[in-house]
């Protein structure tokens, strides 16, 4: 086992980056669609009509969330069914024909059905970027690379804030923000046709010749055989051993979805999303300008998903989720002090403002990008790709109802008690962590799935 792992080590990661790289455009997409509204909801608010209105502004950023959960719920079985490959081709038709449609929406439900087909591309998207990214990965670098599409996501997010700068002054502008999103959509689905698809599905698949030469383009020659040998002891390339839904519900992967779900809402009861949706009218309201407050958090984001990608295999999955969740409930706890009477003028500026900046730096460190790269360590193969469904399923219902209650919420509990309650969150995060989740740092997935095993017999 210990040669198997030393051989995967020394995997060269330069053959797989390509394919993570080209993976990483949905994370893009996800982090792009993310932000697009944020500085532009003013402005589509005004030219459709809703102006004022905060329920319809909500459900401009939500409805869109809504859209990812019907793609995610549905993306195990079409990653199961078509491949990985194929599957990232499918999300990325939503993605631009959702993109065409907000671009060119003459009305509020013409801007919600757009947001509508853009999310479920990316509902379909984010789990198989998560699957893909795992499962082509060397097990030395999987951390660092699973922390790409993290960066990817960030880099998304802050190229939709850039671009949506003149839209205040632009009448329009905002239609110019969609359409340039149907741009990286459309690579997306060229590129990978050149990729290799997952060596784990077509395995799975009972597909062994292409799995071995699967294998050579992301592993190199002589990593073949060692790779196709470890990955024969927990897959027996039958498609009939597909873990059955009801397995994942309530019988021996019980536990290993209730970990990974649990994981998926505690990321988003923290109130992250919050932040980034609505970033700039809380800003906006103690004098910030929302440029400026916008680069800084994306900045903080970058920064932070940087330090997971070098801290990743260094440290591993658990230490970086603690200390991540931690520095968030820490962040929360600045956000109520400045909402008090404790605070005022300047000073509970600088203690909100530095607040929310931590608050996205401790995010992007291990909250962000661990989950995803976690869950598709974790999860055994047979059950991989439709677990990873419902825990995503979960994600987007927890994330709609989060962008679309935020500022009803802000409105009538203050921020006082609102930041208390994602603060608790946060807290409740470090407690769950400690107690349920499992180093995965530097083992091969098979490794992991075998030291799962007697839990899931239990």
């Amino acid at each position: 086992m210990a040669s198997v792992r030393l051989l995967n080590g020394k995997a060269s990661w330069r053959r797989s980056l390509g394919h993570v790289l080209v993976a990483s455009l949905s994370s893009f997409l996800f982090g792009y669609h993310l932000g697009v509204v944020n500085e532009t909801l003013e402005s589509i608010s005004i030219d459709l009509g809703f102006s004022g209105n905060t329920m319809a502004e909500g459900l401009v950023v939500s409805t869109c969330l809504g859209g990812g959960f019907v793609g995610s719920l549905f993306c195990g079985w079409i990653a199961d069914g078509v491949g990985h490959r194929r599957g990232f081709q499918l999300c990325a038709l939503p993605m631009i024909i959702g993109a065409s449609m907000s671009a060119t929406a003459k009305s509020l439900w013409g801007m919600l059905l757009g947001r509508l087909f853009v999310r479920t591309g990316m509902g379909l998207g984010s789990p198989l970027a998560a699957l893909y990214v795992a499962e082509v990965s060397p097990a030395a670098v999987r951390g660092t690379f699973g922390s790409l599409t993290q960066i990817a996501t960030c880099l998304g997010l802050m190229s939709s804030l850039f671009i949506g700068l003149p839209a205040k002054q632009m009448v329009g502008w905002w239609r110019i923000c969609f359409w340039v999103s149907a741009i990286p959509a459309a690579l997306l689905a060229l590129f990978m046709e050149f990729c290799a698809e997952s060596p784990h599905w077509l395995f799975k698949r009972g597909r062994s010749i292409e799995a071995e030469a699967a294998f050579g383009k992301l592993l190199g020659g002589i990593h073949v055989k060692p790779a196709m040998a470890e990955l024969s002891k927990s897959d027996r390339g039958d498609e009939s051993t597909t873990g059955k839904l009801s397995e994942l519900l309530y019988g021996r992967y019980f536990r290993l979805t209730f970990i990974g779900c649990t994981l998926c809402a505690l990321q988003q009861l923290s109130g992250i999303n919050a932040v980034f949706y609505f970033s700039s009218a809380v800003f906006k309201s103690f004098g910030v300008p929302s440029d400026l407050a916008n680069t800084c958090v994306g900045i903080c984001n970058l920064l932070g998903s940087v330090l997971a990608m070098i801290l990743m295999d260094r440290l591993g999955r658990k230490v970086l989720l603690l200390g991540s969740f931690f520095g968030m409930a820490v962040s929360m706890g600045l956000q109520v002090i400045a909402a008090s009477s404790f605070a005022s003028g300047s000073g509970a500026m600088y203690i909100s403002v530095g607040g929310m900046l931590m608050f996205v730096l401790s995010f992007a460190v291990g909250a962000g990008p661990v989950p995803g790269l976690l869950l598709s360590e974790i999860l055994p193969g047979k059950i991989r790709a439709k677990a990873m469904s419902i825990c995503m399923a979960v994600h987007w219902v927890i994330n709609f109802f989060v962008g679309l209650l935020f500022l009803r919420l802000l409105e009538q509990l203050g921020a006082q008690l609102l930041y208390t309650i994602f603060g608790s969150f946060c807290v409740m995060a470090v407690i769950f962590v400690k107690k349920n989740v499992l180093e995965t740092k530097g083992k091969s997935l098979q490794e992991i799935e075998i030291a799962l095993l007697p839990q899931q017999q239990n």
